[in-house]
């Protein structure tokens, strides 16, 4: 059985990748946009990384949400 943990973080990558690719961005230019690595912005779509509080903040600002938008993942489904 997963963690809770392990399934907000998942369930929180991919609602980052939802609104990236939304928005038409790729890895890349939200990388340039946000300061955040390429390598880093693949791990936090992957539920590999838990993005630090400041990170989803910029992450946010880059998709010009509110952070509770961003972090509302009520209605991702994995």
């Amino acid at each position: 059985m997963k963690s809770k943990v392990g399934i907000l973080t998942k369930k929180f990558g991919l609602k980052v990748k939802i609104e990236r690719t939304k928005r038409g961005l790729s890895q890349l230019k939200l990388a340039e946009m946000t300061s955040i690595s390429t390598t880093s912005i693949g791990a936090i779509e992957r539920g590999e990384s838990s993005p630090t509080l400041e990170t989803i903040g910029v992450l946010a600002d880059a998709f010009k949400m509110s952070l509770p938008e961003l972090i509302d993942i009520n209605k991702v489904e994995l």
